[in-house]
């Protein structure tokens, strides 16, 4: 398994040293609901760093830190105890492929940071994961109103294999960015780059501006 991992890692290095699908030309402003470089698919491919942590809902916490007035350590009760939102997005893989009108239900990133109050200091967010994975965004990337952390698909529980029983799900960003089995969130007044930006992908991710590798516009 740690041999897999690792091989996984060295072949998506390696796309983003050689700017792999990258066809330059940036779509600027959304103009087209399809990303430059991308195509449509019906199916949800499945993409991990080879390990897929099961999380009994028992066990199953989330922490909210940093520079906020209101740390938060929430069990699954806590958490389904706060208001549930619907909503539908698109997503963009950063490997090509996109899948549109996707309905998800869980809480709204907008009231989670209503309630921890982040301090003014508090410019950025990462997201950490059961699985050691992490990825950042800005505050105001984090804050936009399509954002959530989603415990439903397509009114089913979200599975393990797409990040249950909680993922992050942020429509506008290249989805590498939407954390699997999030554990912990964590404002931080400097930008801490996660697994892959700091592995040649880029650190934001506008999709329409093809922000896949470290170097792009």
């Amino acid at each position: 398994m740690a041999d897999d991992r690792e091989k996984l890692i060295r072949t998506k290095q390696a796309w983003a040293q050689a700017g792999r699908l990258l066809t330059g030309r940036p779509d600027l402003g959304h103009v087209n609901r399809l990303p430059p470089g991308q195509r449509e698919t019906k199916n949800w491919p499945v993409l991990d760093l080879g390990v897929q942590p099961h999380v009994p809902l028992e066990d199953w916490t989330l922490d909210i830190d940093g520079l906020i007035e209101n740390p938060v350590h929430w069990r699954w009760a806590d958490f389904m105890g706060q208001p549930q939102v619907d909503m539908v997005s698109d997503i963009h893989c950063v490997t090509a492929w996109s899948r549109y009108d996707n309905h998800w239900r869980g809480v709204s990133a907008a009231h989670l940071i209503s309630l921890v109050k982040p301090k003014p200091e508090a410019r950025h967010v990462i997201f950490i994961a059961s699985d050691g994975y992490t990825t950042n965004v800005a505050l105001t990337v984090f804050a936009e109103a399509n954002v959530l952390l989603a415990t439903h698909w397509e009114g089913e529980p979200l599975t393990r294999e797409h990040g249950g029983p909680v993922r992050v799900v942020i429509p506008d960003w290249y989805f590498w960015k939407s954390a699997k089995w999030v554990n912990r969130i964590s404002f931080l007044a400097e930008d801490a780059p996660g697994f892959w930006e700091v592995r040649g992908y880029h650190n934001e991710g506008d999709p329409w501006r093809e922000q896949r590798y470290s170097g792009d516009a």
